[in-house]
């Protein structure tokens, strides 16, 4: 028989596990969450909103338009406020935000009332930044991507079920609904949060650049507003043209701004870091490459046979859910790998999956079995790209200024995600054909609906990012993390004595 020594028994005692990281990680990841399926919940209910708010198909896409637009202008503030006076503080705020905003949207009596609503939630997304901020100061390097993956992986299978609960709860219990069961989330989140949390320090004193902050948010909102638009009033009408070239101006103001202040906003230099800048060049890319993947398979999951699959919104919800468990499960899987191979490999991986889904949607898609399949291999390739991003943004900036960068590297997704709808709708509606029907002897066209050459388009154009994101990936500093040595503490657990 055999026993611990004493000596090895004191100095096993004193080994803990610090549970406190994984509790922080389960109420961060339940936060963008609540996010994820709030927003994609509200995609089915925007035609039922329209009809009852008594406004148009225009107006009515600023439901969803407000809430990118407001998160791009106000992430990058949110992140310096973070590294100034806490990340658990800013995120309290934020929450604090998305909660007012949910309560109120489910009253809406006129859309305007409810577009502000979803102005305030677009606030609130800026706890995106700050969470990923905050797994950088309670993960070690070698398991924060692990923790990214977690959260990564997690998002994508809350869209899923935002898109089929959505569609039941509109369909049975109405829109508002569906916001006043997201405002009793949102309350039950803001409270795990305020006690699971610990409230963190900040890391550096200086005064907020407002000037920069300024000029950055209205140069991305008249931007937004020009992409948004464009459709509707035309890309070089004297309207767009009024917002796309003063937002233009006020951002190339904004970089030269940056160079004088005392204290900017961002550090301009930081960008100098190969991995840093790479990785927001990707990010953009990538930004575009979700949304254009996801709204054109929608998009040809709903469109009348013979020219789509004909589906409701509930059988498209189902037909893209294992392509969500996958990201579920390989966001984790991804993270523990990363650490060894580097984010270059898994950079091109990713593509490379990319380009495989859109070579499959551009060739076979004709039942709801190959749209399944395609759709996996697109998701598999979002979730490889969008781990190693976050994770290069975390470990290649300095400690004090991680907050910012993932604010302005999550500005540079909204805008992606926001240009992505912008130029599928572009190209749907572009490329159409007429759907007839003989009524009285007569030829009538009842549809005007996209054409097999649309989706093709959009296809090409989702390889040709793809294969930019690679080029792009070969200039990754690839950094790989060294197994730990082994615990003297779980050596001397092991150690036995006669």
């Amino acid at each position: 028989m055999t026993a611990l020594s004493p000596k090895d028994n004191s100095l096993t005692s004193n080994v803990k596990v610090d549970k406190y990281p994984i509790r922080a990680l389960v109420v961060l990841t339940a936060s963008l969450l609540l996010i994820s399926y709030v927003e994609t919940m509200v995609l089915p209910g925007i035609p039922t909103i329209v009809k009852d708010l008594s406004t148009t198909t225009t107006i009515g896409s600023w439901i969803t338009s407000i809430v990118l637009l407001v998160a791009a202008v106000v992430s990058s503030t949110f992140g310096k406020l973070g590294d100034l006076f806490g990340k658990k503080k800013m995120m309290i705020v934020a929450l604090l935000f998305y909660t007012v905003g949910v309560s109120i949207a489910g009253f809406s009596t006129s859309i305007y009332f409810l577009i502000f609503a979803r102005a305030i939630q677009g606030v609130g997304l800026a706890m995106l930044p700050l969470a990923l901020a905050f797994l950088t100061d309670i993960f070690p390097k070698e398991r924060l991507a692990m923790a990214q993956g977690v959260i990564a992986g997690s998002a994508a299978i809350s869209t899923s079920l935002g898109l089929v609960l959505g569609s039941y709860v509109v369909q049975d219990l109405g829109w508002r609904a569906a916001f006043h069961t997201a405002a009793i989330l949102s309350v039950i989140i803001f409270v795990a949060v305020l006690i699971v949390l610990k409230k963190d320090v900040s890391l550096i004193k200086c005064k907020v650049d407002y000037v920069g902050a300024t000029l950055l948010s209205v140069g991305i909102a008249l931007v937004l507003i020009y992409t948004t638009e464009g459709s509707a009033l035309g890309w070089f009408s004297l309207e767009e043209l009024a917002f796309l070239i003063p937002g233009i101006a006020l951002i190339i103001s904004f970089f030269y701004a940056e160079t004088v202040v005392p204290e900017p906003l961002i550090q301009l230099k930081l960008l100098k870091i190969r991995n840093v800048l790479v990785a927001n060049l990707v990010t953009l890319i990538a930004g575009i490459n979700n949304f254009l993947l996801f709204f054109a398979v929608v998009e040809y999951l709903e469109v009348p046979k013979p020219y789509g699959l004909g589906f409701d919104i509930i059988q498209t919800g189902l037909t893209l859910v294992p392509g969500t468990i996958i990201m579920l499960v390989l966001g984790p899987l991804v993270g523990r790998l990363l650490p060894r191979v580097g984010p270059k490999p898994t950079l091109i991986t990713g593509a490379c999956t990319l380009i495989v889904s859109y070579l499959l949607f551009t060739v076979n898609r004709g039942t709801a079995l190959d749209v399944t399949i395609n759709i996996i291999f697109g998701f598999a390739g979002l979730i490889i790209l969008l781990v190693p991003i976050v994770n290069m943004i975390s470990i290649s900036l300095p400690k004090e200024d991680v907050s910012v960068g993932q604010g302005f590297n999550t500005t540079l997704k909204f805008v992606g995600s926001a240009v992505g709808p912008v130029l599928t709708t572009s190209i749907l509606a572009s490329f159409t054909v007429a759907l007839t029907k003989v009524i009285g002897g007569k030829t009538v066209t009842i549809a005007t609906l996209p054409s097999a050459t649309a989706f093709n388009v959009i296809f090409g154009i989702g390889i040709a990012l793809s294969v930019l994101i690679i080029a792009l990936s070969l200039a990754i500093k690839n950094d790989v993390f060294k197994k730990p040595k082994q615990d003297v503490s779980r050596t001397l657990e092991k150690k036995t004595v006669p």
